[in-house]
This record gives C-alpha cells, sequence and structure tokens, in this order.
C-alpha cells in the first residue's frame, strides 16, 4: 500500500512535533513513535497498487510546475468510533484543487472505491493522535483545545510513502513544490 501526502515547512513540522512529544510526556499518546520516522503530514491519496518508478517519474513530472501554498489550522477533530484526534486546515478552493488535481491526474491509481481520500470522501486532516480510549482522547482534546492558537503555515513538499509494515512506512519519493 502506498500513500501520497503533502508535508508542511519546518516551523509547522516542528509545532506538530512538539505537541506528539508533550502528548507522549503526559502518557496520552504515543502516536509519533508508532512509525519509524513519522513525519507530520496531509494525506491526499491511498493505493493498494502501483508501479513504483513509473509513479514516481509521473508524480515528479506532475508537481514540477506546481506551487507551494499557505495552510491554517485553526480546529481540532476527531473521526466518530476512532480515537483519532487531528488538526483540520480550512478549507479553501486552493486546497481542495491541489487535491482535485492530483486525484484528476492519477484516476488510473484509484483502486479502492472506498478509499476515504478520494474527492467528495475526503476530510483533510494532520493526525495528532490515534487509536485511543474515550478517556484518553478527552484528555488529548482538552489538551490541545488550549496548547495552540491557530497555526498558519506551508505546504511545501508532495511525498510518496510505502506502507512496508505497521511501525515501517519510508518516504520512497519526495519533491519540494516551488515558492511562490
Amino acid at each position: 500500500m502506498y500513500g501520497v501526502i503533502a508535508k508542511f515547512d519546518e516551523k509547522t513540522e516542528q509545532i506538530i512535533k512538539d505537541i506528539w512529544r508533550e502528548l507522549r510526556e503526559k502518557t496520552i499518546s504515543f502516536y509519533a513513535d508508532e512509525v519509524v520516522n513519522r513525519v507530520p503530514h496531509i494525506t491526499l491519496a491511498s493505493y493498494n497498487e502501483i508501479d513504483k518508478n513509473e509513479f514516481i517519474e509521473q508524480i515528479d513530472k506532475f508537481y514540477d510546475d506546481k506551487v507551494g501554498f499557505e495552510i491554517t489550522f485553526n480546529s481540532i477533530g476527531s473521526f466518530l468510533n476512532s480515537g483519532t484526534l487531528f488538526l483540520s486546515p480550512t478549507i479553501n478552493r486552493q486546497l481542495l484543487e491541489f487535491h482535485s488535481n492530483h486525484h484528476k491526474n492519477f484516476i488510473k491509481y484509484n483502486d479502492n472505491p472506498n478509499s476515504l481520500y478520494l474527492p467528495d470522501k475526503w476530510l483533510p486532516h494532520c493526525t495528532l493522535a490515534n487509536r485511543l480510549t474515550p478517556e484518553k482522547l478527552s484528555e488529548a482534546f482538552t489538551y490541545c483545545l488550549k496548547r495552540n492558537d491557530t497555526i498558519k503555515g506551508m505546504i511545501e513538499e508532495i511525498a510518496i510513502l510505502e506502507i512496508v509494515c505497521k511501525n515501517n512506512v519510508p518516504i520512497i519519493f519526495s519533491k519540494r513544490l516551488n515558492n511562490n
């Protein structure tokens, strides 16, 4: 299985890593430690099977002229019955078009019609914690609600993840987006 993710600027990434660390120190969540070298991100797409070399070549070409853009996180949320807590970005035209254009260009790889990352099903988010008990979810929510004001950052990079196993999800390709 593979994922295409949008990565943030260093400052935004560090803010999220600090939240992960603080949740770990408070023994609320160990999300950051579940996967080796986990990076904060927003998942754009997931695929069961791809020809890696062909896909990387197409991603490299498609994103060659794409420009990074601002992203603002001003809310936190949870998926029902999941024990997941996430930062939710402001949904704007630029984010939706970025996502939609990816899926239009890579439609031949959409091998899961039930994927939650498809247009009209996608809820963009950056996970802060997951698989929490209701009590830990409440604790994480309360902590994160007071932890930050609005986080303003940039989407600066696209990467492809390969899910090798539960705790091994390496980035197999990444590409920086152009500056405005």
